[in-house]
């Protein structure tokens, strides 16, 4: 066995000091940057490094020779021979003894960059699993709140049971996972491990001066949790506050007034009805197998203005819900006309009316808010595509709203201020009923139908009744509620879709027969815009005759009025003539025929004065036309330019982008394109929509004067008639086809009634006044 002396020879050392380099945790080799490094490190951080200096100052402290090498001193002194033997001197004894220094430091060192590696693998080893621990604790507690909001107070408490199991095992793991390996420290508290923010090296202890205890930690590792409960379970009750007050709202609504927040697409009111006529009532008071039905008040939208109290009573089949069952009728709108309960003097005294459009039959140019949300994959062009795409249940949410909104009691106080007598009011065929296949709301705007007009008997306005979309469509246009095909009259169903059509009108004759409406319902409309060129005339014909005899043997004695249906107003002198009561509607317009949209602004107003007076009067003479004649719809407006007027998406003749090619078309036919500008100029460069759809504060002073003069020409036209129908009273944008924003730009008389033109003066040359002809 070898000797300490040999194991410890000064040759053994020297070998060893050759073979001897730094290696990592893994047996790999360190760069000497390391130690660069580490040096500067140690420089940089003393409070990291001050154990180092002070087990430096302890080995100086034991003596150099004895504390580093370990030998005796027979050993020193054979060492000390050795030396001599080889030529050494006394310093070879210091020096050996310096670089056996060194080489002790650097094991040591070694050690310690071994340790710092490892301590920073776990670090970060703890921090991603600090990060996982965090995201299932917020999934949980997430899930525990809804459990809690949804089972109440019992729910709160299982989620805290929960959450606090949750924190108790997180604890143990977060004990059990601590490590004590060399000079690593402990974790602590999680915190300083936000995967919100990089790891800090100098962040690891719990407190800023490292003083704290584990009891003082643990203390406050209880209070933080405790608090966090707190603050869970505070929200938990929100959360549960936020569920059940809506609902207690809408309950104690059936004993007292109250309203909340809502909106309908498509309208400026953005408030839900207060519904304060249900205070004092609960929904037990309906018959349980008609609660949440038609019959249920507390199941409507909106009860302003409804008698609430429940009845199955129905005339005619159709429900008389939500009328109150006393009427005045001593209003009258204006003193140019009388009372409700006195005659008006039809054919001698001018109707001055205005439609309620895109109320409760829609029309995208009127209300394009309800459209404007779809793309042209979906197709949503009429009513019947936008219920299809909504689906029944929120169908009837989104229209009754807009039923709600759009038209208010003001619209009719406003109607009356304006200087108007009558109001025409259209309506769809789904308002009583609907039929197989049907998409439509089915009997909702009824009650809607009916509140309008007690709105227009409480401002004195008498009504026309205008049935605007048929079983099957009667025109093929998206207003008539489905675009495309017309099957009413025509194809397969067409003879079922007129029928459905009399057996509808039978049911509201009969309705409106009451004492209530015969001083009120003066008028009532067979059927709007029937497309006779493409129909079958006789047979229309035939329906019309129909139609009127069911509506008398119902004793309805008011006016009926029926469509001239584009055939012009020259054809219908010795049709239907027979029948007393019976007024013919047409519907004026110059901007669908190119031949008229090309006139001049002077020339436009000519055509009024000239072209239409002198169909007016033709008509009215029963020599060379039917007789009694009407203008149900006209409009102020020189161009088709208004979005979605001609179809959704599609152009305007205007500017000749009217491509109908690509679509259903208009009527269902698609030969109506027009590709070329047909303003005066029929410069493409020229004709711009850009002026038309802008806003009336941009229009020209000249051309404000022109629209007014356009607007009065054609009432003094039609007034040499039965009188007319404004279209319409209000719209969303399309400022030119409203009467309110006409009349608030100046464009519109203040008072239907006041005018200042009439056809017997003479008419400026607009375009020498600066108004360009192509606008």
């Amino acid at each position: 066995m070898p000797s300490r002396d040999d194991r410890d020879s000064p040759a053994r050392r020297q070998r060893r000091r050759r073979t001897h380099q730094r290696v990592d945790s893994n047996s790999d080799l360190l760069p000497d940057r390391r130690r660069e490094r580490r040096r500067d490190d140690d420089a940089t951080s003393p409070t990291r490094n001050e154990p180092r200096r002070q087990r430096r100052r302890e080995s100086s402290s034991k003596g150099t020779a004895s504390d580093s090498t370990g030998l005796s001193s027979g050993q020193l002194a054979k060492l000390d021979q050795l030396n001599r033997k080889l030529g050494g001197d006394d310093n070879i004894y210091a020096t050996r003894t310096r670089q056996d220094h060194r080489e002790r430091r650097t094991d040591r060192e070694d050690g310690e960059e071994r340790e710092r590696v490892a301590r920073e693998a776990d670090r970060e080893r703890r921090r991603q699993e600090h990060k996982e621990r965090k995201r299932r604790r917020q999934k949980e507690e997430a899930a525990a709140a809804g459990a809690a909001a949804a089972a109440g107070g019992a729910g709160i408490a299982a989620a805290e049971s929960k959450h606090r199991r949750q924190e108790e095992s997180g604890g143990q793991r977060r004990r059990s996972g601590r490590i004590v390996s060399g000079q690593t420290l402990e974790r602590g508290n999680e915190r300083y491990y936000s995967d919100k923010e990089p790891y800090r090296d100098d962040v690891r202890r719990r407190d800023g001066d490292g003083s704290s205890n584990d009891s003082d930690f643990e203390e406050r590792e209880r209070k933080r949790k405790k608090r966090k409960k707190i603050f869970i379970g505070v929200g938990a009750v929100l959360l549960l506050l936020a569920i059940i007050i809506p609902v207690a709202v809408v309950l104690s609504s059936k004993g007292s007034s109250g309203g909340t927040s809502g909106g309908a697409p498509g309208s400026s009111n953005a408030t839900k009805p207060t519904n304060g006529n249900l205070a004092g009532m609960s929904q037990s008071d309906i018959p349980q197998s008609a609660q949440g039905g038609l019959l249920d008040p507390f199941a409507w939208y909106d009860t302003n203005d409804f008698n609430v109290t429940y009845t199955t009573a129905q005339i005619g089949g159709l429900s008389i819900m939500g009328l109150n069952d006393t009427w005045d009728d001593t209003t009258r709108a204006n003193d140019k006309v009388p009372a409700l309960k006195d005659t008006f003097a039809y054919g001698t005294m001018p109707i001055r009316g205005v439609n309620i459009g895109g109320w409760l039959s829609l029309e995208p140019f009127i209300t394009p808010s309800l459209f404007s949300g779809y793309s042209t994959h979906d197709n949503v062009v009429d009513e019947y595509t936008l219920t299809s795409k909504l689906g029944s249940a929120k169908a009837k949410s989104v229209l009754e709203q807009h039923y709600s909104s759009f038209v208010s009691e003001q619209t009719f106080a406003d109607i009356q201020a304006a200087g108007f007598d009558h109001v025409r009011i259209p309506y769809s065929y789904w308002a009583v009923k609907t039929y197989d296949g049907d998409p439509y709301v089915s009997q909702v705007a009824w009650r809607y139908l009916l509140r309008g007009i007690e709105w227009a008997r409480k401002h004195g306005l008498r009504v026309n009744l205008d049935l605007h979309g048929a079983p099957g469509s009667q025109n093929g246009w998206n207003h008539s509620g489905r675009q495309g095909p017309i099957n009413w009259l025509n194809g397969t169903d067409g003879d079922t879709n007129g029928q459905r059509t009399i057996d509808i009108h039978t049911q509201l004759a009969t309705f409106f027969t009451q004492p209530r409406y015969k001083k009120i319902i003066t008028m009532y409309g067979l059927v709007n815009e029937p497309r006779m060129t493409a129909l079958p005339a006789q047979k229309v014909l035939s329906w019309s005759q129909t139609a009127i005899t069911s509506l008398r043997q119902a004793n309805f004695t008011g006016i009926i009025i029926f469509g001239d249906g584009f055939m012009g107003l020259d054809k219908w002198q010795g049709q239907l003539q027979n029948n007393q009561n019976l007024l013919l509607d047409v519907h004026q317009y110059v901007i669908f025929n190119v031949d008229q949209l090309v006139l001049n602004h002077h020339d436009k107003i000519n055509f009024a004065c000239g072209g239409w007076t002198q169909q007016t009067l033709r008509s009215q003479n029963t020599a060379t036309g039917f007789g009694p004649t009407l203008c149900g719809e006209w409009s102020q407006a020189d161009t088709d330019c208004a979005p979605n007027l001609n179809n959704v998406g599609v152009g305007s003749r205007w500017e000749g982008t009217l491509n109908l090619a690509s679509s259903t078309g208009v009527g269902g036919s698609k030969d109506g394109s027009v590709l070329s500008p047909t303003c005066p100029s029929q410069n493409r460069q020229q004709c711009s929509c850009d002026q038309a759809n802008a806003d009336p504060g941009s229009w020209s002073a000249e051309y404000k004067q022109w629209l007014l003069m356009f607007a009065e020409a054609q009432m003094h036209s039609f007034e040499q008639g039965w009188g007319w129908f404004y279209w319409t009273w209000q719209t969303e944008s399309a400022a030119q086809w409203s009467y309110k924003s006409g009349m608030a730009a100046g464009v519109l008389p203040k008072l239907a009634y006041e005018r200042i033109f009439d056809c017997s003066q003479n008419i400026p040359d607009f375009a020498s006044l600066g108004l360009s002809e192509d606008y």
